[in-house]
């Protein structure tokens, strides 16, 4: 398997059967953008080679090394009030608190990017930058605007002014970084998501920061690790998560005793922190499914891949029997479908984690389905072994909920589930939804239309 330390070439789009292009979007295709993706890329690398632990380290001392946003600001420092200048740059700062930092804290009860990032921005220049690149870039993709490009050039100020702290490795360095990669993210090729994530990923390692590390490097990990998911589920079994599975809990904790971390604080955002967790490992086991060559005999390897993909969905439904109250969707009386007008359930949920977790239970659930053992009978598995319920519930998530940050997240598990949707009204609600996705947050999704109606059987211009 690849490090986190050595990256990994990006998955190959004439195996994938898709451009490396991003379509719509000119951005990623602008070299300047290529030179400074590249650039960043390559400093992450030297910064986590440079503080890669030369002997098997600890876990994360959140005491140590991450100062909380008021014992590390300083009301004399002046790199907020000396970059926001200009009016632009205040409406950027402001959609940035208003609707980026929803997106990247909806896991995060302590809401760190909302809250203590912007504190922790009052002396740190690169940390300015990169929250108002995100956020230009952000109203760039939502308004459709071409040519220059204003979060360009604060993207190139962050990974200039982020260079020296990188070298000093400065562990506050990673919200930036991750930042950078979602701003990357929102315009780049589907399928070279993982070549913008493993830079992030070898900094993780080397600073051995992981999803039980506490505060804000927890908040930041659980950011980085659901775009590592829906990397993943993009590559269909091609590829595995660029983070490695044990980097994401603490070194010397099995994934079999993962749960009992979890379930200890039993609070909603580690619940569904918990349920990335889980589905990451389902992507994982669909990987090895998919490309591993046994080395035992495959008798021998079918009986191992039975226990790990049983073991997988027991833990799964044991997630959901036991979620919070707080996780859990509210009750209403009647069909549910007649509340929405829609062909696919009301299922409304309180919390913005509670959107999202239970889409990704959903979603992994169909990816276990997808490669079920054979031995392994439906009835054995209750309701949860039929795809078409999971998949007509993670539509209904999304036709019920709109927090912005839940949609962006919901594109992977709707192509999970689109996939088996047959009737055309479903088929429209669908893709209805992810053009409405891309218009309310500025995410480039619609790719996905253009997959779901190859996999349906549409003509390639017909209108849905």
């Amino acid at each position: 398997m690849t490090s986190a330390l050595n990256p990994a070439p990006a998955a190959s789009p004439s195996v994938l059967g898709h451009s490396t292009r991003s379509g719509y979007d000119e951005y990623t295709n602008d070299p300047r953008f290529v030179a400074s993706q590249r650039e960043l890329r390559n400093l992450l690398f030297t910064s986590a080679h440079s503080l890669a632990p030369t002997r098997t380290g600890s876990p994360v001392d959140t005491s140590i090394g991450y100062p909380s946003a008021h014992s590390h600001a300083d009301p004399h420092d002046s790199a907020l009030r000396d970059v926001i200048s200009t009016r632009e740059r205040v409406a950027w700062l402001r959609n940035y608190l208003d609707e980026v930092a929803p997106w990247l804290d909806m896991f995060d009860a302590a809401q760190h990017f909302g809250l203590t990032l912007p504190v922790l921005a009052q002396s740190s220049v690169p940390l300015v930058f990169a929250m108002l690149a995100i956020s230009a870039r952000q109203i760039e993709r939502k308004k459709k605007l071409r040519g220059h490009h204003d979060s360009l050039q604060l993207y190139q100020e962050s990974i200039r002014s982020l260079t020296p702290q990188l070298l000093a490795g400065d562990p506050n360095v990673l919200a930036t970084c991750v930042i950078l990669c979602v701003l990357e993210m929102m315009s780049a090729s589907p399928w070279n998501w993982q070549k913008h994530l493993d830079g992030c990923a070898a900094l993780f390692s080397s600073h051995l920061v992981n999803g039980l590390s506490g505060g804000l490097p927890q908040a930041v990990f659980w950011c980085y690790a659901r775009m590592d998911v829906c990397a993943a589920i993009i590559s269909g079994g091609n590829s595995t998560l660029v983070l490695p599975l044990e980097n994401w809990l603490p070194l010397g904790v099995p994934p079999e005793h993962a749960s009992r971390y979890f379930h200890t604080p039993k609070i909603p955002d580690m619940w569904a922190n918990y349920a990335v967790y889980l589905a990451a490992r389902a992507c994982h086991l669909m990987w090895q499914h998919t490309n591993e060559t046994p080395d035992a005999p495959y008798s021998v390897y079918e009986d191992h891949f039975m226990t790990s993909w049983h073991d997988l969905w027991t833990e799964l439904q044991s997630w959901r029997q036991n979620r919070p109250f707080e996780l859990r969707e509210l009750e209403f009386g009647g069909d549910s479908r007649i509340l929405q007008g829609s062909p696919f359930p009301f299922i409304l949920y309180a919390a913005s984690c509670a959107i999202s977790s239970n889409q990704l239970y959903h979603a992994a659930c169909l990816l276990l389905l997808e490669m079920k053992p054979p031995s392994i009978q439906r009835h054995q598995l209750g309701h949860g072994a039929t795809k078409l319920w999971h998949a007509r519930r993670i539509c209904g998530i999304s036709t019920t909920n709109e927090h912005h940050g839940c949609l962006n997240n919901a594109i992977q598990p709707l192509w999970l589930a689109g996939k088996l949707l047959s009737h055309p009204t479903e088929h429209k609600v669908v893709v209805d939804l992810i053009r409405t996705i891309e218009m309310k947050t500025g995410w480039s999704v619609q790719w996905r239309i253009g997959d779901l109606k190859e996999v349906w059987g549409y003509e390639g211009n017909s209108t849905i």
